[in-house]
């Protein structure tokens, strides 16, 4: 299982939020760059990337900060969210050298773009999934739809998509452990590789994860950020 150290980007700095609330943000690092190079440091083998400015936006916003990571770490993988709803936007993060971009509210309003995105750029697209209560949001978390998660997932089954990223809201940034059972369940009910997110606070929970022998891997942030997770110390536990 990979473990996806998490930076949050808004505002050019890496932050963490409580259960998605922008108001609710944490400034962990004025420099995203170093922090990057401290996870890469340690022995990540992927980043994970949030501009939580462009989730609202419907752009991207924290272009600067993603784009200083990437010349800071060129030898690690980075996948990034966040306001990427066009072609042309996709086309030009993986340009700039963007391993995977991850598709959350085109998912939902634009599924063609997604499966257009996936065979022109085999890989290197993953869908993210955030929900609250079981049901898909979208918008930056701002905006609730009646989709469910399986439902959502699995129009993406034929799709070439590389990963699902499933976030339960609810648990995002508060420390109270992942929504192992509901991960679980996601991944077994498709094909596609599926990404926890939301809720990782120690490293008894990525093993948890690691264990259930389904789920590709999981993204921790704020336990990484607080010293709850040593990170080199998960890597090596998580072989």
């Amino acid at each position: 299982m990979i473990l996806y150290p998490a930076i949050d980007l808004k505002d050019g700095q890496a932050v963490r939020l409580l259960r998605g609330e922008m108001e609710a943000a944490t400034v962990f690092n004025d420099d995203p760059a170093a922090q990057a190079c401290s996870f890469v440091a340690a022995g990540c083998q992927w980043l994970h990337l949030v501009d939580l400015n462009g989730a609202f936006a419907g752009h991207p916003v924290n272009a600067a900060a993603v784009e200083a990571i990437l010349a800071a770490c060129p030898g690690t993988p980075a996948q990034l969210g966040g306001g990427i709803r066009d072609m042309a936007t996709i086309e030009g993060w993986l340009a700039k050298g963007l391993t995977r971009v991850i598709l959350g509210t085109v998912a939902v309003e634009d599924p063609d773009l997604v499966r257009e995105a996936a065979m022109a750029f085999p890989g290197q697209v993953a869908v993210g999934i955030d929900a609250r209560d079981g049901k898909v949001a979208t918008r930056g978390w701002a905006e609730e739809t009646s989709l469910g998660v399986t439902d959502l997932a699995r129009r993406f089954e034929d799709a070439g998509v590389a990963a699902l990223i499933y976030t339960d809201i609810g648990r995002d940034g508060a420390m109270g452990g992942p929504n192992i059972a509901a991960t679980a369940a996601l991944a077994r009910a498709v094909a596609i590789p599926v990404i926890a997110s939301g809720g990782v606070a120690s490293l008894d929970d990525l093993t948890a994860l690691r264990d259930t022998g389904v789920i590709a891997g999981a993204i921790s942030g704020r336990a990484l950020y607080d010293g709850a997770i040593d990170l080199a110390q998960a890597l090596e536990a998580l072989g």
